[in-house]
């Protein structure tokens, strides 16, 4: 998220530590990693398309016909969104066509196509999240999709095996973010943490140091995160049992603002109903010093303007105007969705005949624009007084050793 606080106070505290930190001859990160900032995601879109026409919605098509059933994200899409400042993708795609047999080699194609995006987009300097949009399922047949739950018919050593090969891949990476699944629902919390734990474990294993994003379960709801889940135990509870040896993970959540949280009607409650669904997720990670990332929110396009009943743009506004006030646990978003299959969606902030004389942006890319366009970063927090003592002690130590030298 951006930083609040004024543009002079930004310059000056930048100046101040990037001389400390020059007359010590050390990284400026390093530095600014003892006083306890927290890198940024930033905020960006959903790119979807290589999800699309499998089990999940019940249609047979795994793994289905390139450029028929699916399509990835094109060089020119990407342009666009670098173009509006977007600096963040998130890249759903199937297990089943990457994986098609459980604990093997990844499918070279698809790989190839994985790797076609996530190369471009990070070599024009953008960050991208691996997201496997399975909803912690993995099932060649839409008649078995309910049954194969990860942890229970699908064993928790495939999906470890899964991160095991993508961390392998990509660790040299260090702009890809390891998304871990979306949307895990209708299962014990208990064995999606558990699953969620080997995964984690079987990335940092593989030598890989890349950020991991960590959903709950009940579609990572953040309205839902206190609430127990089918007589199972709360998200809130669960996933403080987290554990990753490279400390290095947010939890991802998933907030739209219809009646029922879903994301499938353009209604929106109220103008504050983004906002107060994200007060309790927010107070938990106060409470227990976790980060949170924001993976798919959205209102529908239609809900933006000036017309009576259109408050889209204001609800959107103070939802995240609420997470830049606590911008010290949010570490950023991406709005659903992207993509170049969407055609009339209601969210869809794909812009209509991309690369053409008659290109025109969506009323949700209107909204984001000013948002995209704050890259993101460090954040600069006042440095202590501690902090600074230590620097000017270990600086004054360091001009009185070069002036001994000289």
């Amino acid at each position: 998220m951006r930083l609040t606080t004024t543009k002079p106070a930004r310059i000056a505290n930048r100046r101040t530590i990037g001389w400390f930190a020059l007359c010590l001859g050390t990284p400026i990160t390093f530095l600014l990693a003892g006083i306890g900032n927290a890198q940024l995601l930033g905020t960006g879109v959903n790119l979807a398309g290589a999800e699309f026409q499998v089990q999940t919605w019940g249609i047979d098509n795994v793994p289905g016909t390139y450029n028929v059933d699916y399509i990835y994200p094109t060089s020119a899409e990407i342009d666009y969104y670098l173009g509006k400042g977007v600096k963040l993708f998130r890249l759903p795609f199937a297990w089943e066509r990457l994986q098609p047999t459980l604990s093997a080699s990844l499918d070279p194609t698809e790989l190839g196509r994985l790797n076609t995006v996530v190369n471009y987009a990070t070599s024009r300097g953008a960050d991208v999240i691996l997201d496997p949009h399975n909803y912690a399922r993995w099932s060649p047949s839409p008649h078995t999709y309910s049954n194969n739950v990860v942890g229970t018919n699908v064993p928790e050593a495939a999906f470890a095996d899964l991160w095991s090969r993508l961390a392998t891949e990509y660790k040299g990476n260090s702009r890809v973010v390891f998304g871990l699944m979306n949307e895990p629902h209708d299962m014990d919390t208990a064995v999606w943490r558990s699953a969620a734990n080997a995964a984690i474990s079987a990335i940092r294993s593989a030598g890989a140091t890349n950020l991991v994003t960590v959903p709950g379960n009940n579609y990572t709801g953040a309205w839902s995160w206190s609430e127990s889940i089918n007589g199972h135990a709360s998200n809130a509870v669960e996933m403080l049992k987290i554990v990753d040896p490279g400390n290095h993970y947010v939890f991802e959540v998933h907030q739209y603002l219809d009646s029922d949280s879903s994301g499938t009607g353009a209604t929106i409650v109220s103008p504050t109903i983004g906002q107060e669904r994200l007060v309790d997720f927010t107070n938990w990670l106060k409470a227990n010093n976790r980060k949170g990332f924001l993976g798919e929110f959205a209102v529908a396009n239609s809900m933006i303007g000036n017309e009576p009943g259109q408050i889209g743009d204001e609800a959107i506004t103070n939802m995240l105007n609420y997470m830049e006030a606590n911008s010290d646990v949010w570490v950023g978003w991406t709005w659903w969705a992207g993509g170049p299959w969407w055609g009339n969606y209601i969210f869809t902030i794909e812009p209509t005949n991309l690369g053409t004389g008659n290109q025109a942006d969506q009323a949700s890319m209107t909204l984001l624009e000013p948002r995209f366009s704050a890259a993101p970063g460090l954040t600069l927090p006042e440095p202590s007084p501690s902090a600074l003592a230590f620097v000017g002690i270990a600086c004054g130590g360091w001009e009185l050793w070069r002036r001994r030298r000289s």
